[in-house]
């Protein structure tokens, strides 16, 4: 797959957050991630239970802590692309949500939500610049890594209020992997990536109580070891946070599942981004990763 980057905004300043090296092993790949800078952040309407548009939003705040994050991941040695936002679309900063990709094949999103259908378009036409071969935009309702999390040899997926079941039978035939439906019940974690976090292919990290008993009954067989955040944890967004197999990105407010992390062996990187989490997004909900294989 050609890769050559697309038309992109300049590059963030000086890393606002300092991270630790990547260490050597087989455990850490070098990951490539899309993000897009918050110039239009804004909170004008209610989708989530985090959003009061009655709420001021400093922008300037938001692109700072935004320019830290992309500093952090770029300083773990991962590649960061750049989407161009654009006016009126004051969510296009959570890039998660706007695709999927699995083996270089891109399944556009297609949202719930009036306010955000224009992100697709922008998503779509992204991927196409940059010349990924595959691009198809979803007939059903799905939003990105929002609800469908690449785990290993499949893919978590999760409906009960953004992302529909037929969209995850979609994604199974796009993808060609086997995807696991799981069901959210607490619309405070509206979407997976609130309530689960993929550790590497064999490990994961989620809240039970915002799953459905036969959820929890499922995650329970598929990972016996998965890390079980606390109510405060995941109040906190900690549960939106990316993992390159060693170091976990996650907000500075989760401090307690940081200690989870590092007693099983990963290396938290708390960030902070409370300008973000006034629309109901973390770390997690700004990055969409690219995924060759």
């Amino acid at each position: 797959m050609n890769v050559s980057p697309a038309p992109a905004v300049a590059a963030p300043p000086v890393p606002a957050v300092a991270a630790p090296p990547v260490p050597a092993g087989p455990a850490v790949r070098r990951r490539r991630y899309l993000l897009c800078p918050p110039e239009h952040f804004a909170v004008e309407y209610a989708i989530n239970p985090w959003m009061d548009p009655d709420r001021p939003v400093d922008r300037a705040a938001a692109l700072r802590q935004w320019e830290g994050l992309a500093s952090v991941l770029r300083s773990l040695g991962h590649r960061v692309d750049l989407l161009a936002p654009e006016p009126g679309l004051p969510d296009m900063v959570f890039t998660a949500n706007g695709a999927t990709v699995v083996g270089g094949r891109v399944l556009v999103a297609r949202f719930r939500h009036r306010e955000r259908a224009g992100e697709s378009a922008a998503h779509r036409r992204w991927f196409t610049a940059a010349r990924f071969r595959q691009v198809r935009t979803a007939a059903e309702v799905n939003e990105g890594e929002g609800d469908l999390l690449p785990a290993g040899p499949r893919i978590l997926a999760a409906t009960g209020f953004r992302t529909t079941a037929a969209a995850h039978r979609e994604a199974e035939r796009v993808f060609g992997r086997p995807v696991v439906s799981l069901r959210l019940t607490d619309p405070r974690y509206y979407h997976l990536d609130t309530a689960l976090a993929v550790l590497d292919d064999s490990r994961v990290m989620y809240y039970p109580d915002a799953f459905a008993p036969e959820t929890r009954r499922l995650l329970r067989r598929l990972y016996p070891d998965a890390i079980l955040a606390r109510a405060p944890d995941a109040a906190a967004f900690g549960l939106n946070a990316i993992s390159d197999g060693r170091h976990v990105v996650l907000p500075d407010g989760a401090r307690g599942l940081a200690e989870q992390l590092r007693a099983a062996g990963y290396v938290p990187v708390p960030v902070g981004l409370p300008e973000l989490r006034k629309a109901g997004g973390g770390p997690k909900c700004c990055v969409l990763e690219l995924r060759p294989e």
